[in-house]
């Protein structure tokens, strides 16, 4: 039996791998992405529609309406799906670099599932917790010393992803407040963009994950010091 004074430290956070959860994840900003070029897809034929609504016939202003309205119902399945994984996934790689570097976040666990949801912060805040995430889980250089991996693919995923989710506000306020052909014309034309971004922007989100994925792997597997 142990003495009354002596405390007992708190377990080491073992690491968790985050390869199945980034296959999956990855697989879903795959579909994702090819539902957003179906959307550009339909916001073309809704483009082509509406530039001339009074020489259309009924059937097809309907279909091209139906497809539209699809192609959006599409969208929100695939982004609740995708959000739902991604965000396991970046929980479980925050956690990791707890153990790999836990000075290196500014904060704590939590954030990595909540800084989704806060207004106007979340503009921001996972993508902060990204670059910590990053640079905790890259190993040192030989000879101990902080070796630094360009955070580029970061940039570029968070970028898009912001730049779509602004343009795709201003095309779904003009969507709303489109009165004539050609205002309907200006609201698709926009919406196809922020389609177009969605897209590129889960592409980039791949790399991301399957980067980031790799460098926590080979961290874990080799060690914190790289083999240069």
């Amino acid at each position: 039996m142990l003495p009354q004074h002596v405390v007992l430290p708190p377990p080491a956070t073992p690491l968790r791998s985050p390869r199945g959860l980034a296959t999956a994840t990855s697989v879903l900003l795959a579909v994702a992405a090819a539902v957003d070029a179906f959307a550009v897809y339909a916001g073309a034929v809704m483009h082509g529609v509406s530039g001339d609504l009074l020489s259309r016939g009924e059937d097809e202003v309907d279909r091209a309406d139906h497809l539209y309205q699809a192609a959006g119902l599409l969208q929100v399945l695939a982004l609740i799906a995708t959000a739902v994984v991604f965000i396991v996934w970046f929980h479980r790689v925050r956690c990791n670099a707890d153990v790999f570097a836990g000075d290196v976040c500014t904060r704590g666990k939590g954030w990595a599932i909540g800084g989704w949801f806060v207004p106007v912060g979340n503009l921001w805040i996972p993508s902060q917790i990204a670059r910590e995430i990053w640079t905790a889980s890259a190993q040192s250089a030989p000879d101990g010393s902080w070796r630094t991996v360009s955070q580029r693919p970061i940039t570029a995923w968070w970028s898009l992803w912001v730049a779509n989710l602004v343009i795709g506000r201003i095309a779904s306020t003009m969507y709303k407040n489109a009165d004539t052909p050609e205002a309907l014309q200006r609201a698709a034309d926009v919406t196809m963009l922020a389609d177009a971004l969605s897209m590129a922007a889960a592409i980039l989100a791949i790399v991301f994950v399957r980067k980031l994925t790799a460098m926590q792997d080979l961290k874990a597997t080799q060690g914190p010091v790289a083999a240069l």
